[in-house]
């Protein structure tokens, strides 16, 4: 599908009639008492409540249900899952608030994240000729909203699967910062107009402006480079807001795939912030609330002010996966001819104190059991259990499995060419401090779990300095520890700052971490077949595609030479792996890579 504007940069029709509250009438005077000539009686403002829902970073997220468990989703914290229960919480503010004084939007990442969305991108492609419809547009659809923004990981399955999924829904795309590469025009909708009208007042004007992350460019260039680009949120939405105050927004939302931190994970690579949802809400003049995504985390209510306006911009995040709902409540009063927004507030709804909506299980059901069905085949067999409960601090046997497959698909697809004869070493992170391979029969949810991104591999070309660089960056995860400090292996590591998604083990190395020296100066005894690393020697790298794009700005591999990469996801390469082996053993794959240490002395 080209890259065009869609009709939904047009304002839409209006969408029904709230009903104002009018004052009440002053009581007679004393005057009027007396027999005097009464008072006029003093006529109040007419007044208009909006209530805005929102939720961001569903990933897929339907069902209350764990397809990597089999199981019912549940936490330590009592969490739960799934647009269903979202359902439940829209269908009862609307009939407190009615439906027509509600407008309910996403701040992005909606097809990628389960085997739910994995299995209509790839498996049973939305993109085939008469293909399905997709289980998330489905949902959304009946559930009702009125606009999503763009996540960036809308594109981790090509343009074609985001225009196809785009043109299943009754409600739009937007993103106001997604650009034409070659024109910079806007490739979706920027911004959406909902008209509510007002018994014995003029209608109230509602913009939303959709604003995506500009780390698109970074994270998926394969798909993205020379035909989209992604300008900051923050130019942009000074762009916009002034167009959309000019239209006679009486209300402007703005729906933001970017948190509200300020920070960067791909450091300089881009003249962009990634988490710029605050900096908007300060910068740019007229904007009421934000609704913030991409970070997964719970702001139930921020306050922003403007600097040049002085007004308060409320920003609210809910909980990922559809754990929680934000609700922005928006009072307006009519003077002087127009509408003015008086206050706004926020706060997040927890999806755990309703059920189910069986209009939306009824709905997926089918969709919902050829997943399971499909996740639970079986490709082959464990001789022991292995899992990532110590993996973060200990090289774990079941990381050994990623990294071993990545280097033999490479090994494989560089065979024949120059580069062949070079030594192959491969990355992997801990993804989850739970996931199991267990003992006996191996299913592709026990392998999805240990992968759960949709990341694919690439081959990149580095030199043994830049390689020891790469791990001194990697070891700042770990907090510096004194000899004789006692360890908690809770408190070891960086993670509030550095998820454990940023931490790497290379394989076909050895090394130790001293976790009691300052970061920059961990790396200690790096050999390479026994010898010490040379600086000049060459390596091809295999590593995931969000990595070798510069995902978590670790030095040197973004601007490497790349030497092949393909569109197969590791976590399929990994099944294939297992399946061809029938039996998955780690004499076959494990190694004892990298410890770590304080002083020389191993910390296990």
């Amino acid at each position: 599908m080209p890259l065009n504007r869609r009709k939904f940069l047009k304002k839409s029709a209006a969408t029904g009639a709230g009903v104002a509250v009018a004052g009440a009438v002053a009581a007679p005077s004393a005057q009027a008492a007396t027999g005097e000539k009464a008072a006029r009686p003093v006529r109040q403002p007419k007044r208009y409540e909006l209530t805005v829902l929102g939720t961001t970073d569903l990933h897929g997220h339907v069902f209350n249900w764990d397809y990597f468990k089999d199981a019912e989703y549940k936490d330590a914290a009592g969490n739960a899952q799934g647009l269903a229960r979202i359902s439940t919480l829209v269908n009862r503010i609307r009939a407190e608030k009615g439906r027509q004084n509600t407008l309910l939007v996403d701040a992005g990442d909606t097809i990628q994240g389960t085997p739910l969305t994995y299995y209509y991108a790839k498996v049973d492609p939305i993109t085939a000729k008469g293909g399905p419809v997709h289980p998330m547009a489905q949902a959304m659809n009946a559930i009702g909203y009125d606009a999503a923004a763009l996540g960036n990981h809308e594109f981790n399955y090509g343009i074609e699967t985001l225009r196809k999924f785009e043109s299943q829904l009754r409600f739009p795309l937007l993103g106001a910062n997604a650009v034409d590469a070659k024109t910079l025009r806007p490739a979706f909708a920027p911004y959406v107009m909902k008209t509510f009208c007002v018994k014995g007042a003029p209608p109230v004007k509602v913009a939303v402006l959709g604003l995506t992350n500009p780390g698109i460019a970074i994270w998926d260039k394969a798909y993205v480079q020379g035909k989209l680009a992604f300008p900051g949120l923050e130019e942009q939405a000074a762009k916009w807001v002034p167009k959309l105050k000019s239209m006679g927004a009486d209300v402007v939302i703005v729906s933001a795939h970017s948190g509200s931190s300020g920070t960067s994970s791909y450091g300089d690579q881009l003249p962009y912030v990634e988490n710029s949802a605050a900096l908007v809400a300060q910068q740019v003049p007229d904007i009421d609330a934000i609704l913030v995504g991409h970070a997964h985390v719970e702001i139930p209510e921020l306050r922003v002010t403007n600097a040049k306006t002085g007004r308060a911009v409320v920003l609210s995040e809910p909980l990922a996966f559809a754990e929680r709902l934000s609700v922005f409540d928006v009072s307006l009063v009519f003077e002087k001819g127009r509408w003015a927004v008086e206050s706004v507030s926020s706060k997040v709804l927890n999806s755990n104190t309703v059920a189910d909506d069986p209009k939306i299980t009824k709905l997926l059901s089918d969709e919902h059991a050829k997943v399971v069905k499909y996740v639970n085949q079986v490709v082959g067999s464990a001789t022991e259990t292995l899992t990532t409960v110590e993996a973060r601090y200990k090289d774990a046997p079941i990381i050994d499995l990623i990294t071993k497959v990545q280097e033999d698909v490479v090994r494989a697809a560089l065979a024949g060419t120059s580069y062949a004869s070079l030594p192959v070493i491969a990355q992997a992170s801990p993804f989850s401090r739970t996931s199991e391979i267990p003992a006996g029969n191996v299913t592709i949810r026990d392998l999805s779990g240990l992968y759960v991104y949709d990341n694919t591999l690439v081959a990149k070309l580095l030199t043994g300095a830049q390689v020891r660089a790469y791990l001194e960056y990697s070891a700042e995860y770990f907090v510096q520890t004194a000899s004789g400090a006692v360890v908690d292996v809770e408190k070891l590591t960086n993670a509030n700052n550095r998820p454990d998604y940023n931490y790497d083990y290379v394989s076909g190395l050895s090394y130790d971490i001293d976790v009691a020296q300052p970061a920059g100066s961990r790396i200690r005894n790096l050999t390479f077949q026994g010898a010490p690393l040379a600086d000049g020697q060459q390596f091809v790298l295999a590593v995931n595609n969000y990595r070798a794009n510069g995902g978590g700005a670790f030095p040197y591999v973004a601007g490497a030479q790349e030497l092949w990469s393909e569109s197969t996801e590791i976590r399929t390469r990994i099944a294939e792996w297992v399946t061809a082996k029938g039996v998955l053993d780690p004499k076959d794959f494990a190694s004892v890579d990298w410890r770590l240490t304080r002083d020389g002395t191993p910390v296990f």
